[in-house]
């Protein structure tokens, strides 16, 4: 069953066109990769679907049309932000930054500490005292604490070590294996979303222009439309 459908979806930064036509599906319990070079839309989709910039074309959520609704209401609808950069409240304790984005359902602090037992460690520790490892967890259980139906991570493991990075997609396995959440994840490392995206979308200059399952993806069009 489709949760997210996204058709014909443009938007623009001033005068500037950022997307022209971007069709994307994620199904429940799906987990999706946006990829693409640098600048062809990955950020702006995931913006434009979370409602915090104004775009034309169809977002469908749930049965829910989203294209006329505030980011606070889609997001109440069951979306979960990981954003670009982390975010963390900083003067927040690490239980606070949790109960700040607390809904009600399954996702509790002792669930994300479980998820991420270094967390579970550091409750009472500020998240601006945090590794930034610490912080993308943080980040990622702070989403999950709203409890949503779909999470969206938007280069959750950039610019991380590489055992954290590690840790982060153990973390996307479990999601996956364990709860039936459905997941679009933005990432640029090939091989790693091989290990947890069942199917990729790509992006070119603001569209769709690939979409299919990673394993069918061949190193000629990887290249193409993935390399520097």
């Amino acid at each position: 069953m489709i949760l997210l459908s996204v058709d014909g979806l443009r938007a623009c930064y001033g005068a500037a066109e950022a997307l022209s036509g971007v069709s994307l599906d994620v199904g429940e319990g799906e987990v999706v990769a946006l990829m693409g070079r640098n600048g062809m839309g990955k950020t702006t989709t995931i913006r434009a679907i979370c409602r915090m910039m104004p775009s034309a074309g169809r977002i469908v959520f749930a049965g829910r049309d989203l294209t006329r609704l505030p980011s606070h209401r889609a997001a109440r609808l069951g979306i979960g932000l990981v954003p670009e950069g982390r975010r963390c409240f900083g003067p927040l304790t690490v239980a606070e930054n949790l109960a700040a984005a607390a809904r009600p359902g399954p996702w509790d602090a002792g669930r994300v500490a479980g998820l991420f037992p270094r967390l579970g460690e550091r409750m009472g520790q500020l998240a601006a005292t945090l590794s930034g490892g610490e912080q993308q967890m943080l980040a990622i259980g702070r989403a999950l604490a709203t409890n949503p139906r779909l999470l969206i991570l938007d280069e959750a493991t950039e610019g991380l070590a590489p055992l954290v990075r590690a840790e982060i997609r153990t973390a996307i396995r479990r999601l996956k294996a364990e709860t039936g959440l459905a997941i679009l994840i933005v990432d640029k490392s090939l091989a790693e979303l091989r290990e947890v995206a069942d199917r990729a979308v790509i992006l070119e200059r603001g569209r769709d222009v690939w979409d299919g399952p990673l394993h069918t993806l061949d190193p000629a069009t990887a290249d193409r439309l993935l390399g520097v």
